[in-house]
């Protein structure tokens, strides 16, 4: 079984910055990629950034700057770190696995609200 639980959520102010953690339980090998999504209110899930095995980075083109993802693969943990959050990044943040041979895997998701 295995499960992914993110971390790190929570109401913060405009400019501030946040760092979301996802943990992966169960055992787990040969994984492909990490990375996170999220999903604002009333919006399709939207990619944020993805990380390889080997640390190689993808990151989609409108957060590029405010966001860097890193991976601890000893514990098979994956972070984002947001930066100048703005009230627009308000949204559920999802953590998703892709495990080679094994199909993929999503967390339940942290909620951040950014509001002053």
């Amino acid at each position: 079984q295995v499960q992914l639980v993110e971390s790190g959520g929570g109401l913060v102010q405009p400019g501030t910055s946040l760092g979301l953690s996802c943990s992966t339980f169960g055992t787990i090998y040969d994984i492909y990629r990490m990375g996170w999504y999220r999903q604002s209110p009333g919006k399709q899930r939207e990619l944020i950034a993805t990380i390889g095995a080997g640390g190689d980075t993808d990151y989609t083109d409108a957060l590029k700057g405010r966001v860097t993802i890193s991976r601890e693969s000893t514990k098979n943990t994956v972070y984002l770190q947001m930066r100048n959050l703005e009230p627009e990044d308000t949204a559920v943040y999802f953590c998703k696995l892709w495990w080679l041979g094994h199909g993929d895997y999503w967390g339940h998701g942290t909620q951040v609200t950014v509001s002053s």
